[in-house]
């Protein structure tokens, strides 16, 4: 991790104007350097996000033998190894702050017939890991957390997994993709049921290098995902859209300072990621998709937001988890919107980088923002952002948030310990300055 870096957000000098392609989605980036290494053949890989958490999972590859060229500027192309060529790796894999790539890893990892331990850094090292080991285990794997369920992950080679059929005990993404790539090495079907829609770039993505993988919808919220072990993933050319997490923080931007009108370019919009425009379209705010198109079995368009004053509403439980990484940055549209906002539902924000909503509640309170915590979300109540100093908690998406705040603050926004945006989305300083903001580091 970098050293300690602090953000200075002030009030934006002018409205925000003219188009910004943020970075390559993060999701889809970490899946596509695994699906690559474990493909047969050479993939091409275009728009991947050079973050420090897809380069976390780049490294432990090519620590299990896997050459790949790049990136250089989003390009990479992998040598795939195939399912089974993956070798021992002779170090620890160091999956730096990222849970995606921990509990990913560990599924592909389980599978194996060699020893590996997964560590990361001090805030992934605090996170509940035992909802992978445990549904793994079930599978015939030999994984182990600490005696608390967090990281580190010491896994024990097996000769081969069983399948199983299993419900999520709560909508999570992670545990699915989890659980299905353990189940591309298991002897038969293995299915997983989920309570509510999450996202699913690891179903799309399978069937970009050829794996067959269906869903069945069971009624509004659930859904049933099957697939069959012992097939191959084939190589392929995968063209990576901008992460509509950090196309957001300029979404929620444009919405709140006066007089905006911007366009966010080549942006990832699949049904279980566009919580966040529904939910700012609930509290009013004017959101268009344009030249909508498909690319690399992903929905693609262009995001025009322009600024008309936003109001506060209850946000629907049911968008949660198709926007669960964006809450941060949606409490600072929440603090601008006229009225109260509601937030509940979203426990599963205590169990992130950090505990989402109490680190929210403690820097609006800093910034001047009345907000009253709740046990699965909070109440914030629109008012003036006075400006003040914030602890970010390590947490990229915090920081970026109370970066976005700045904007519309009447002083100065102070933002600690704000070294972790370079996870997610490295150049984030330098595009929002470019689009109109007014962010020092």
């Amino acid at each position: 991790m970098s050293s300690k870096l602090v953000l200075t957000a002030s009030p934006a000098k002018q409205s925000l104007k003219g188009t910004v392609r943020v970075p390559g989605d993060k999701s889809m980036s970490h899946r596509a350097v695994m699906f690559s290494s474990l493909a047969n053949g050479t993939s091409h890989v275009t728009g991947l996000l050079e973050g420090e958490d897809v380069m976390a999972t780049l490294a432990a590859f090519r620590a299990m033998g896997v050459e790949a060229d790049g990136p250089n500027n989003g390009t990479l192309t992998v040598q795939g190894v195939g399912m089974r060529g993956l070798k021992e790796p002779e170090q620890d894999l160091d999956m730096g702050n990222s849970g995606t790539a921990m509990r990913l890893m560990t599924g592909i990892l389980a599978a194996q017939n060699f020893a590996s331990k997964l560590v990361g850094d001090e805030s992934l090292s605090g996170r509940p890991m035992r909802r992978v080991t445990v549904p793994l285990t079930s599978m015939g794997a030999r994984c182990a957390t600490d005696e608390n369920g967090c990281p580190p992950i010491h896994i024990r080679g097996v000769e081969k997994l069983e399948p199983i059929t299993y419900k999520l005990p709560m909508a999570s993404a992670q545990i699915k993709s989890a659980v299905l790539l353990a189940g591309l090495y298991a002897d038969g079907e293995t299915s997983v049921t989920e309570p509510a829609p999450t996202r699913d770039h690891t179903e799309r993505m399978l069937k970009a290098y050829g794996y067959d993988c269906e869903t069945e919808k069971l009624n509004e919220q659930a859904s049933t995902i099957r697939l069959s072990g012992g097939g191959e993933l084939t190589a392929t050319n995968i063209d990576i859209p901008s992460d509509i997490s950090s196309a957001a923080f300029f979404m929620v931007a444009a919405s709140i300072v006066s007089g905006s009108k911007l366009t966010l370019e080549h942006v990832c919009v699949n049904p279980t990621r566009t919580g966040i425009i529904d939910i700012l379209k609930s509290m009013g705010a004017d959101i268009r998709l344009v030249n909508p198109r498909a690319v690399g079995g992903e929905p693609v368009a262009d995001i025009e937001v322009r600024y008309v004053g936003l109001k506060g509403c209850e946000i629907d439980p049911n968008l949660v988890p198709l926007a669960i990484d964006e809450f941060p940055v949606i409490c600072i549209a929440a603090a601008c919107a006229k009225g109260q906002t509601v937030v509940s539902g979203a426990e599963e924000l205590r169990h992130k980088e950090s505990d989402r909503i109490s680190a929210m509640v403690e820097g609006m309170r800093n910034i001047g923002v009345e907000v009253e915590e709740r046990r699965d979300g909070m109440v914030i109540t629109s008012g003036t952002i006075k400006g003040g100093e914030v602890e970010s908690h390590h947490d990229h998406r915090i920081a970026m948030s109370f970066a976005i705040a700045g904007a519309v603050s009447e002083g100065d926004i102070i933002i600690d310990g704000a070294e972790t945006v370079a996870t997610s989305f490295p150049n984030f300083v330098e595009l929002a300055n470019v689009a109109g903001l007014n962010i020092e580091s």
